[in-house]
């Protein structure tokens, strides 16, 4: 893959900078990660860095509400943010004369963002991200299942218990006090990784970074992220049958996995491409082609660095089929990772990781949010430019072990969605 150059430095308030040309085309990229997420949230606070990502767009010092979107939409760029357990980035693309206004924009938020916020913002966005609970997960068909996966993985008390967007009653608990100590403690330059990528002169972003963001202050006293750690395995099978607006029965797997970052979740990902990924995995063969006991076959890794991860896979039952006969079927192929992958299947996986990883890195935004995760999880963002090689390396007895490690009974939740009586 090609090799993406990239200065990767420091202001004096700590903020992390990272710059990165591409003079392909007149476009610029600026991403934004803090590094908090719902993992750094107290008990009975949860939904608080969702929550942020909403407030953060209702105004700050020198820009009112709904300037922050006009302004870059008026610059015909594009803009938009994502909350996840380990961090919360917020990201911006323009034509690259406007360079200057997407860094003054952030750092306007990132200084004063509390000069915006009101009682009157606090309620309304509580309530958009109710609402998006609402059509997301509590009236969406099988829409919980994620909740409830957090929920049977990790045990209550543990960072990885509860999803990112928070319960009802927390978020409904918030008080404009709670907001604001919540930004102070986690919005702050030496809690921040900043990268521009793109149509850019690196000493003009320069000294633009360190005019607007120069200025505000650090925090010294940011708490460490909570302890996750934890046996490697869940220790027993978990289950749970979930009555649900649905017509059709749907299973969701889940395993205690390594971090995301480790070798092992690494060579788990490439068995679960193997198991669930396409139309040439083990799953579609088995499940959908060849036994036709099911509709559709997913998977999906969590990629948590915070002591653990979670490996999923999923299926929907075709009608008339028994939930339990896909389940066992399910757990035939999973468990029998552990006895083998053909070196077919390995290049069918490798060639999956290899399309995902370069269309990830195409466009600038995307490039920039990459460097942005290396550098705030894994404190590395040349990683962007040799983990493809790292994850291609990866050989069939390393995929074996991880899932003779990983997808055992022991260390397994079972989510049965099934129609809820009278459908």
């Amino acid at each position: 893959m090609p090799a993406f150059e990239l200065t990767d430095e420091r202001l004096d308030n700590g903020l992390r900078l990272i710059l990165s040309e591409d003079h392909a085309a007149p476009v610029v990229a600026v991403n934004l990660w803090y590094n908090v997420g719902s993992r750094h949230e107290p008990e009975g606070r949860t939904g608080f860095a969702h929550l942020f990502e909403h407030l953060m767009f209702e105004g700050s010092r020198h820009v009112k509400r709904g300037e922050h979107f006009a302004a870059v939409e008026a610059a015909g760029g594009t803009l938009n943010a994502s909350t996840w357990c380990d961090r919360t980035n917020y990201y911006e693309s323009a034509p690259s004369n406007h360079l200057e206004l997407l860094l003054w924009l952030e750092a306007d938020r990132m200084g004063g963002l509390l000069d915006g916020i009101s009682q009157e913002t606090l309620d309304n966005q509580r309530d958009v991200v109710k609402n998006e609970r609402r059509q997301r997960m509590d009236n969406a068909p099988y829409g919980t299942w994620g909740e409830r996966m957090h929920w049977a993985v990790f045990p209550k008390g543990h960072p990885y218990h509860h999803p990112t967007i928070g319960s009802m009653g927390d978020l409904d608990a918030a008080s404009l006090d709670d907001v604001s100590a919540f930004f102070r403690r986690y919005y702050a330059p030496n809690n921040a990784v900043l990268t521009i990528v793109g149509d850019l002169d690196p000493d003009e972003a320069r000294g633009w970074v360190e005019r607007y963001f120069g200025g505000i202050p650090r925090n010294d006293d940011i708490p460490p992220p909570p302890d996750g750690t934890l046996p490697a395995a869940i220790g027993a099978e978990v289950r749970e049958t979930v009555p649900d607006n649905v017509q059709l029965e749907k299973l969701f797997i889940g395993y205690r996995a390594p971090a995301y970052g480790t070798s092992e979740f690494d060579a788990l990902t490439m068995a679960l491409l193997v198991a669930g990924q396409g139309r040439g995995s083990r799953m579609h063969r088995t499940l959908v082609i060849e036994r036709q006991l099911a509709k559709d076959v997913d998977f999906s890794p969590w990629p948590f660095v915070g002591g653990a991860a979670v490996a999923t896979a999923s299926a929907t039952a075709r009608q008339g089929v028994p939930a339990a006969d896909l389940e066992a079927a399910m757990h035939d192929v999973l468990g029998g990772l552990a006895d083998g992958v053909t070196e077919e299947e390995m290049a069918r996986a490798r060639g999956l990781m290899e399309r995902y990883e370069l269309g990830q890195l195409q466009a600038v935004a995307d490039r920039a949010d990459a460097f942005s995760e290396c550098a705030t999880l894994f404190d590395d963002p040349n990683l962007v430019n040799t983990r493809l090689d790292a994850l291609l390396a990866i050989d069939a007895d390393a995929v074996a072990q991880a899932a003779a490690r990983v997808l055992t009974a022991d260390n397994r939740a079972v989510l049965t969605f099934v129609p809820q009586e009278g459908r």
